[in-house]
């Protein structure tokens, strides 16, 4: 009998201890070193690296409670994010780290280290640019979200991937930061940086028509197993080096709005965006990459669009799917979501509990202050029109329009 088949938090050396028990990875005689590197409230991850050899691995390990505050939370996100893991590698290889082991009864999960990569996020504000990003992304979100659809997946084998996935507790979380608090402030948790409250009440706390809006997406991000989804696909949620993008934590997978996705792509871009575009320090870096960030959207929208529809043409096994205008509605419903998915996450990463490093880390007050107007404004008109605001053109039409408000 083993320490190992009960669970408990495990710390440091129980860390070591457990990968040189339950895997080969490392030579029986080599001296680990084990590092806590998590930053989140969920999970706690760490890096066991061999002082020996160049190996090192990851162990992301769940607790039965939130880090952060202590609330319950079902060790099951585990299971969903290691099967979520090898489903996304099988359908786009090279793209997520590989997993090497997964144990349910300690909720371990041990992956591909990623050290040689950065957070994307990091990068961007920093004004550092790299090729083809919005088309690997684009390419990343239609191979892995496009074939659990019923539109390509036998609608049986989809009906019981559809109860594997279920992850109430997590989705509970993205319902209540994403889709409420945001507009409603039940909890007294918002806040503004650099604005005052006035602003929020005005455009958001009593703003109805805005709110029936938001209202329509909660109910379709509740009711729309379209496909298996990520769930929390952010630029923090990528790792990139020169040639190489990926995609990791998918916690919150489970089977919603195939928009919910593409929207956060895109919002996560924006962000960047008006951070520079608010920049007055004369960063020679930022013109440049006003223009790269601007293209990277256009390329990942469009390849997206591209993407979607040949990937549908070709591999669709619903017989309505034969017939292009079909194809192209059901492309228009998701572009639909993505703009609104969009325009919440604008919103919900300035004023909710959950801010963003590209706005909250600008230091000159005006400057943020123009930026958090920016995101608010933008992340509106993105709900309120995203019947109309299905293509690249729209967006930064919309965007120069959130500009002038």
């Amino acid at each position: 009998m083993t320490r190992f088949e009960e669970h408990f938090r495990m710390r440091e050396n129980d860390i070591v201890e457990y990968v040189k028990e339950k895997l080969d990875f490392f030579g029986p005689n080599e001296l680990l070193r084990c590092e806590e590197i998590g930053d989140g409230n969920i999970n706690y991850v760490f890096r066991v690296t061999s002082m020996d050899s160049t190996r090192s691995l990851i162990v992301k390990h769940a607790d039965i409670a939130d880090r952060s505050c202590g609330d319950p939370l079902a060790v099951d996100r585990n299971r969903i994010e290691a099967n979520a893991l090898i489903h996304q590698g099988v359908l786009s290889p090279g793209m997520v780290p590989k997993v090497y082991h997964f144990d349910p009864v300690m909720c371990c999960l041990v992956m591909e280290d990623l050290s040689d990569h950065k957070i994307l996020r990091d990068e961007l504000i920093d004004y550092r640019t790299f090729d083809n990003l919005g088309r690997d992304l684009a390419e990343f979100l239609v191979d892995t979200l496009l074939p659990s659809t019923d539109m390509i997946m036998d609608q049986l084998e989809k009906k019981r991937l559809v109860k594997e996935y279920i992850n109430p507790e997590l989705c509970e979380i993205t319902e209540r930061l994403v889709f409420t608090e945001p507009f409603l402030n039940g909890r007294g948790k918002n806040s503004l940086t650099a604005l005052d409250e006035g602003f929020a009440d005005r455009e958001l706390y009593s703003d109805k028509s805005l709110h029936l809006e938001a209202a329509k997406l909660k109910m379709d991000f509740l009711t729309k197993a379209q496909s298996l989804i990520h769930g929390d696909l952010h630029t923090g949620s990528i790792f990139i080096k020169e040639g190489s993008v990926k995609v990791i934590d998918p916690e919150f997978a489970f089977f919603g709005p195939m928009g919910y996705d593409v929207g956060n792509i895109i919002a996560n871009l924006f962000f960047p965006l008006i951070r520079a575009t608010v920049d007055r320090s004369g960063d020679e870096n930022k013109e440049i990459f006003i223009y790269w960030v601007q293209d990277t959207i256009r390329e990942f929208i469009e390849s997206f669009r591209l993407g979607f529809l040949l990937k549908l043409k070709v591999n669709a096994r619903e017989p309505f799917a034969e017939d292009e205008n079909v194809r192209e509605w059901y492309l228009e419903e998701v572009l639909k979501d993505s703009t609104g998915i969009a325009g919440l996450e604008l919103i919900r990463r300035t004023i909710g509990a959950a801010k963003v490093k590209d706005i909250t880390t600008i230091k000159d007050e005006g400057e943020r202050a123009m930026a958090e107007r920016l995101c608010i404004s933008l992340g509106k008109e993105l709900i309120l029109s995203r019947d109309r605001i299905m293509d690249s053109d729209s967006y930064f039409e919309a965007f120069k329009r959130a500009q002038s408000h």
